[in-house]
């Protein structure tokens, strides 16, 4: 039965949940599913975005069916290759064996590299670079092309009758739909957590490419932003793109401090646990810990996006960082987060060898600096260090100018 949603009088969303899934893209945990979305317009010609992933086939054909009715598919916009959004192209094509394909010449290239077909397709594509547009009737689409965020053949295309902004991966979210595809339908504000998670995981690498995307849309009207991923923006654009550009140009949303800690048998986590109440005691409020060994990684970097200030705790293993703690390091070098404050705490007995290889992973980071007072334990936390945490509480919050 066709399970199809009106977004506006000519705009359908087709789109489908996977509850099932457990990792997004193999990774990431998924404690509510993922949406993957696709939309129709009813146009005098007609014209799909996107496609789904391969699990929802039978939904997103039923959908596509019961709109089409006997009319043919004439247009296919490909905003994004990756195959959660792609999977059903092939399938499309067969069915439509004269739908034009519409993408950029990159879209083009690695469309091959996914797919082997039966027949030429040479002739389906129709080609679009930065700019270009398309009438499809009483709409008229305009393509711009936004290169790795998050993929390099990434666009997005703007329908200039409806103020829709088709904007791919970009101001998605993890999470199922829960029958609201509307953001107004929904308490907003509890799905931020997850919409960061979702842009520090997947597109934080790419700040400069988002704020040239952010760039580029500001010279549209729009009213609607409809995403690959989570649900239809419609009353919270404005607070999302404010979002996207503090998380782009690697601002903290927070002034406090994130704690995170790797802790073999404890004596670690209680020296982390004495310094967070010292902040507090004077006057840090909102701060965050985790253990790195119980919580997956994706969290973590997303509230590192969050936070100005970070302390990272770590036991010395293997004459090194701490396994896990190295995991969580590598992903915040790998996303290239910026302007952070970091303060170093390093626990050994009898190598204690940590903190110069913490650094190493973040010194190289643009706008990073770190607190001069280092604490160095040695198995456990002494009495006599009580005045070390203390100075380096005082040193954080100095720093915080609160």
């Amino acid at each position: 039965m066709k399970n199809i949603v009106n977004v506006t009088k000519d705009l359908y969303y087709i789109g489908c949940n996977d509850r099932k899934i457990s990792l997004f893209e193999n990774v990431y945990p998924l404690n509510s599913g993922v949406s993957y979305n696709a939309y129709f317009l009813n146009d005098e010609k007609t014209v799909l975005f996107d496609t789904v992933d391969k699990n929802c086939q039978g939904q997103f054909f039923e959908n596509l069916d019961a709109l089409l009715g006997a009319r043919n598919l004439d247009y296919m916009v490909v905003n994004h290759l990756e195959p959660d959004h792609s999977a059903l192209i092939k399938d499309v094509i067969q069915k439509h064996k004269n739908v034009k394909i519409v993408c950029n010449q990159k879209t083009k290239q690695m469309l091959y590299q996914f797919f082997e077909f039966d027949f030429d397709i040479e002739d389906n594509f129709l080609v679009v670079k930065e700019g270009d547009n398309l009438k499809t009737g009483t709409h008229e689409l305009t393509f711009i092309m936004a290169p790795m965020v998050h993929w390099p053949e990434v666009m997005v295309c703007y329908d200039k009758k409806d103020k829709v902004l088709f904007s791919a991966d970009a101001f998605g979210s993890f999470g199922a739909i829960d029958g609201n595809i509307f953001d107004y339908e929904t308490e907003f504000d509890s799905k931020i957590n997850e919409y960061r998670r979702y842009y520090s995981n997947i597109v934080g690498k790419y700040g400069l490419q988002v704020k040239s995307l952010l760039n580029k849309a500001k010279n549209f009207d729009i009213d609607l932003i409809c995403p690959l991923h989570g649900l239809i923006l419609k009353e919270n654009i404005s607070k999302m793109t404010e979002k996207y550009s503090l998380w782009a140009n690697y601002i903290p949303e927070v002034r406090s401090v994130l704690l995170v800690y790797a802790s073999v048998y404890g004596n670690t986590q209680n020296a982390v646990e004495i310094l967070a109440n010292k902040l507090s005691g004077l006057g840090v409020r909102n701060m965050k810990m985790y253990d790195v060994s119980q919580v997956h990684p994706s969290y973590i970097l997303s509230d590192a996006f969050k936070y100005s200030h970070i302390v990272i705790a770590s036991t010395t293993y293997n004459n090194g960082i701490f396994v896990k703690m190295e995991h969580f390091l590598a992903d915040i070098s790998k996303h290239n987060l910026e302007n952070r404050t970091f303060a170093i705490i390093e626990n050994g007995s009898w190598a204690c060898n940590c903190a110069n290889g913490i650094k190493d992973y973040l010194k190289n980071l643009k706008g990073v600096k770190f607190i001069d007072d280092k604490l160095t334990l040695k198995s456990s936390i002494k009495k006599e260090q009580e005045k070390d945490v203390l100075n380096l509480a005082l040193a954080i919050k100095k720093d915080l100018d609160l």
